[in-house]
């Protein structure tokens, strides 16, 4: 297989394992786990990395993502703390280390781990290895066992989970995970709450992709709906509704730039006035700082849309 490393994919590869990088100089025994009660026998989990949602009841514990493998004693120990239910099931949103890097732990333990069809294939790829000079194949244990195209339901803990999946968004296999008759929604990295999104555009990301999954949640959602992100605070759909409003602003900003003939370099420096008035309410500015900051959104969208 050949590839043609180009600069845009250099440095979305420099986001990639940024942070794995920076998980290897993380002190772990100072990360701790805290947890929230979201009722109906559902919980969140706080650490480092994604957040992690919890399912309790007769059936067994369910997991959606479990972070990183050093933390999984700590996962553990949080998760005896609500119930005394072994875990059954693991349900990833998507691929990425800080959502997967539990995989190994809890499938040797007996875990099924289920994820659609692209996170098996993404952590898996011959074609890192050619690109990169190194393998990032997970092992055997970490991959997912079942997977899904479209969604599939699982009847557990009195719920029905559904995990659903939504295209070309934060990567090509993201799912959004529906507790119908708990009116709880995680939505993986397809939420950044209180922070500028990353869109991996070399895993299939689009802004477009973030921007549908937003609204199709919101459309299945109500008032009352209790959202749980990938990263930041539970929140709830009139939070989901300001981010998705922003990041239409942010698409259409851009794509008006675009169509003037601004080049990339011309708008990712003019990063500040791209974003300025845009998701005040939800934590976005043009100085803010995190895994993401404005100037590199603004080139995600840029490059998303130039595409």
């Amino acid at each position: 297989m050949s590839l043609r490393v180009t600069l845009s994919m250099l440095a979305v590869l420099g986001l990639l394992f940024a942070a794995p990088a920076a998980a290897q100089d993380t002190d772990w025994d100072a990360v701790e786990i805290t947890t929230e009660d979201l009722g109906n026998g559902l919980y969140v989990l706080f650490g480092q990395g994604g957040n992690i949602g919890v399912s309790t009841g007769p059936d067994g514990t369910l997991l959606v993502d479990d972070q990183y493998a050093p933390l999984t004693e700590k996962i553990l120990a949080a998760v005896a703390e609500v119930t005394d239910q072994p875990v059954r099931f693991v349900v990833n949103t998507h691929w990425h280390g800080d959502h997967t890097g539990g995989n190994e732990n809890l499938g040797k333990a007996g875990a099924v781990v289920v994820a659609h069809e692209n996170v098996r294939r993404r952590m898996n790829p011959e074609e890192f290895q050619n690109l990169v000079g190194r393998s990032s194949q997970a092992a055997p244990e970490a991959l997912p066992v079942v997977t899904f195209d479209d969604g599939v339901t699982l009847n557990w803990n009195g719920l029905r989970i559904e995990a659903d999946h939504q295209p070309h968004a934060h990567t090509d296999g993201d799912s959004v995970i529906y507790f119908e008759g708990a009116n709880v929604v995680h939505m993986g990295d397809l939420f950044f709450h209180g922070a500028f999104p990353f869109v991996d555009l070399d895993s299939g990301g689009s802004i477009h992709g973030v921007i549908a999954a937003a609204e199709s949640v919101a459309a299945r959602t109500d008032e009352n709906t209790t959202i749980v992100p990938g990263h930041g605070q539970v929140t709830d759909r009139a939070t989901l509704m300001a981010y998705a409003e922003a990041l239409r602003g942010a698409r259409d900003r851009i794509a008006d730039r675009i169509a003037a003939g601004q080049s990339e370099a011309e708008v990712v420096a003019d990063y500040a006035n791209v974003v300025t008035g845009l998701g005040t309410d939800i934590g976005w500015s043009p100085d803010a700082s995190g895994f993401v900051s404005a100037e590199r959104f603004v080139g995600f969208v840029y490059r998303s849309l130039a595409r």
